[in-house]
């Protein structure tokens, strides 16, 4: 059989790109190793799904730092607004949620994922799911898919949209590296990112913080000369390994990274009173232990701070949890709350490629060009999506990342088919 357009993957990019080369005119077949389409998009944001973020442009891409600005040149032609807009025009009602997440008003990812299918239908794309594919041959006039089952597919242009290796049971389990070095291009190296982070600090070790959860902290992975690379304010949790949760997620990509470099372990700095400065916390606490000098020391502090932690803090400083406050040396309540404010801990490494949420590496965006997604180095061969070297923060973002990449590659694979006709 002979097509304009075969896409492999039906993902979030590989939906859109079939969408976007059928609704532009190319005979179009969407190709699925797996029994449903979008599987992942239909467990992102809790079953939600978050389907993009209505931020402005610049701050979208300051949420993608793995290479956020290659997408500069596609936002200018199909942008997250644009998605907002695509969606509705299908009739999927979205809302605004913290941060600017865009969900859909039916708060069930499956609207999202049935709209695409439908629009799919719509536009008379031929599916085949269940249908792994075996090897890519590139060829001067057409390429050759060949299946599994041995049946060759003929087409003129070619989008591959296999996603990464993260999440591997949605299907995402780097089969599209081989084909796209086959054409040539680097896989720059894989790594997991907005991923859970391990420690071998003794407080992990014997579980004394396990499950312990923190609000609105400020989270800081600190470089060799312990400077912040970044900072993040938000939730975490401490659990039996090492630490998650959304600040953990959104440090992970600069630990690992780091630890790639080389680094045994990685410092984490954590402030759990982001809004208040040390000095007032210390002058505070110093006048209600003046105001209540047979109080515990514990209970002065325990309205303020979580009791776990603050037991651990009072436990590194060797203060009895049931000592009167009055005494208690202000040198000792000094240093408590500056722990508090500056609480410093190491990680060693983070839990594995298969149990993260994005894969970090991928396609070199630098063989790839930006308004077309197309390869620099073959014709008729296109990128979109997690295969290829962007990752971003989740929150909508690396979905955006993967509808405007499927969109350009749909939209420019079916102009080539044109061109070439």
């Amino acid at each position: 059989m002979s097509y304009d357009v075969v896409v492999i993957g039906g993902g979030p990019s590989g939906l859109m790109a079939s969408i976007a080369a059928a609704e532009n005119g190319a005979k179009t077949l969407l190709l699925e190793k797996g029994r449903k389409l979008g599987t992942k998009l239909a467990i992102s944001g809790g079953g939600r799904c978050n389907v993009t973020n209505r931020l402005p442009e610049e701050e979208v891409i300051k949420h993608i730092p793995g290479n956020g600005k290659f997408l500069y040149s596609p936002f200018s032609i199909f942008n997250n607004y644009d998605i907002i807009d695509f969606f509705e025009g299908m009739g999927v009602g979205l809302k605004e949620e913290d941060h600017g997440r865009m969900f859909p008003v039916s708060n069930s990812a499956k609207t999202v994922v049935n709209a695409l299918i439908n629009k799919l239908d719509e536009l008379s794309v031929e599916v085949r799911m269940k249908t792994p594919v075996k090897a890519v041959h590139y060829d001067q006039e057409e390429h050759t898919v060949i299946l599994d089952s041995g049946e060759k597919l003929y087409t003129k242009s070619l989008i591959i949209a296999v996603g990464g290796k993260a999440v591997p049971h949605t299907g995402s389990t780097g089969d599209g590296y081989s084909w796209a070095k086959k054409a040539g291009h680097t896989i720059t190296e894989l790594y997991p990112t907005e991923v859970a982070l391990t420690s071998g600090e003794a407080f992990i070790q014997n579980k004394s913080l396990q499950g312990l959860s923190l609000r609105d902290v400020s989270l800081s992975v600190l470089n060799k000369k312990n400077k912040p690379l970044i900072t993040h304010r938000m939730d975490m949790i401490f659990t039996h390994f090492g630490i998650s949760g959304p600040a953990v997620l959104r440090c992970s990509q600069f630990v690992v990274k780091e630890l790639m470099k080389g680094r045994e372990d990685v410092t984490m700095l954590l402030d759990v009173f982001p809004d208040k400065q040390e000095e007032q916390l210390i002058q505070s606490s110093l006048k209600q232990i003046e105001e209540n000098p047979k109080k515990s020391f514990k209970n002065i502090l325990k309205g303020t701070v979580p009791e776990r932690l603050l037991d651990h803090m009072l436990a590194i400083h060797e203060i009895d949890a049931d000592q009167k406050a009055a005494t208690v040396s202000k040198e000792a309540l000094r240093n408590v709350i500056h722990d508090l404010k500056n609480f410093r801990f190491t990680v060693h490494g983070s839990l594995p490629l298969k149990k993260a949420f994005v894969t970090g590496g991928g396609v070199s965006i630098k063989e790839v060009v930006p308004k077309t997604l197309q390869s620099k180095y073959m014709h008729g061969l296109y990128f979109c999506g997690e295969i290829l070297d962007i990752h971003g923060y989740t929150g909508g973002y690396n979905i955006t990342s993967a509808l405007v990449t499927g969109r350009l590659a749909g939209l420019n694979a079916a102009a080539e088919t044109k061109a070439g006709a």
